[in-house]
C-alpha cells in the first residue's frame, strides 16, 4: 500500500512521472513480496530475553551479522561517497541493510516489554540496553540515507525499491536468527523463491525502462515498428553520388558542391 500510494502522491503532488512499466513493476514488486511472506513460515516463539539472547549468540546469525556490517560499513564509506550521487541502490540497500538490526532490536525490545508489564527485571539485562542502542543508531542510519536518496532520485522509484530491498532483508534475517527454514515445506520453498524472483522482475522494470514515455494511450504506437534511421554519409559519398538514371533525365544537369 505504501508503495502505491507514494507512486500515486509523487505524480500528482510532487509533478513526477511513473510511465506504465514503472506502475506494473511496482504491482510486481508488491506481489513478489506478498508471495515470499505467505510462504514464509512464522516465527518461533521466544518469550524471555534469556532465549533472545542464545538466539542472538548462535555462530550462524553473527557470521551473519559481521557479513551486513562489513557491507554496511563498505557501503557508507566506499560506495557512497563515489556512486551514491549516481546509483539509486547505494542508499537503499545501507538502509535495507541497517533494517536488518532496527528489525531485531524491535523483536527484542517487544519480548522486554512484554517482560517489562509481566514484573520481570528486563531494567537490569544488559541485551534491553543493547537492543535499545542498536535501534536508535539504526533508525538515525535509515532516516538519514533514505533522505539523501529522496533529494536526489525519484520518489516513486525510492520507495517501490526500498521496500523491495528492505522486505528481503528482513525475511532472510527472521529466518536465519529464528532457523525457520528448518519447517518449511517444499511449497513454500517454490513460493518464496518464486516470489523472489517476481520482486527481481517488478525492479528490472522499474529501472530499465524508466525514461521511457509508456502510456495506455500511447502503447499501440510504442509497439509498431520505429521507423528506419537515416544512414548518415559523410562528404566523399555524397561527392561520387550519381543520380539514378531511371529517375533523372540523363541530360540534367549535375552540379557538385565542394565543402572546407
Amino acid at each position: 500500500f505504501s508503495v502505491l500510494c507514494s507512486a500515486i502522491l509523487s505524480s500528482y503532488l510532487l509533478g513526477e512521472r511513473l510511465n506504465l512499466l514503472g506502475k506494473l513493476g511496482c504491482l510486481l514488486s508488491l506481489v513478489g513480496s506478498t508471495v515470499m511472506v505467505i510462504h514464509a513460515p512464522e516465527d518461533e516463539e521466544v518469550t524471555t530475553l534469556e532465549e533472545m539472547t542464545s538466539k542472538l549468540k548462535e555462530p550462524g546469525f553473527l557470521a551473519y551479522a559481521a557479513i551486513l556490517l562489513a557491507l554496511c560499513f563498505l557501503l557508507i564509506f566506499y560506495l557512497a561517497p563515489r556512486y551514491g550521487q549516481s546509483n539509486i541502490l547505494v542508499y537503499l540497500t545501507i538502509c535495507s541493510v541497517i533494517g536488518a538490526f532496527s528489525v531485531s532490536s524491535v523483536k527484542g525490545l517487544g519480548i522486554a516489554i512484554k517482560g517489562f508489564f509481566a514484573g520481570q527485571p528486563v531494567l537490569q539485562h544488559p541485551l534491553t540496553w543493547i537492543l535499545v542502542i542498536t535501534l536508535v543508531a539504526s533508525i538515525t542510519t535509515q532516516i538519514n540515507y533514505l533522505n539523501k536518496s529522496l533529494d536526489i532520485f525519484n520518489t516513486s522509484l525510492v520507495f517501490p525499491i526500498y521496500y523491495v530491498l528492505f522486505t528481503t532483508i528482513v525475511i532472510t534475517t527472521s529466518v536465519i536468527l529464528f532457523k525457520e527454514w528448518v519447517t518449511m515445506t517444499v511449497v513454500d520453498i517454490i513460493g518464496t523463491v518464486c516470489g523472489f524472483l517476481t520482486i527481481i522482475l517488478g525492479v528490472f522494470l522499474l529501472h530499465a525502462f524508466k525514461d521511457m514515455d509508456v502510456s495506455l494511450g500511447n502503447l499501440p504506437q510504442v509497439l509498431q515498428n520505429e521507423q528506419p534511421a537515416p544512414v548518415t554519409r559523410d562528404d566523399k559519398n555524397i561527392l561520387i553520388e550519381v543520380d539514378n538514371s531511371s529517375i533523372a533525365p540523363e541530360d540534367k544537369p549535375k552540379v557538385f558542391m565542394l565543402h572546407t
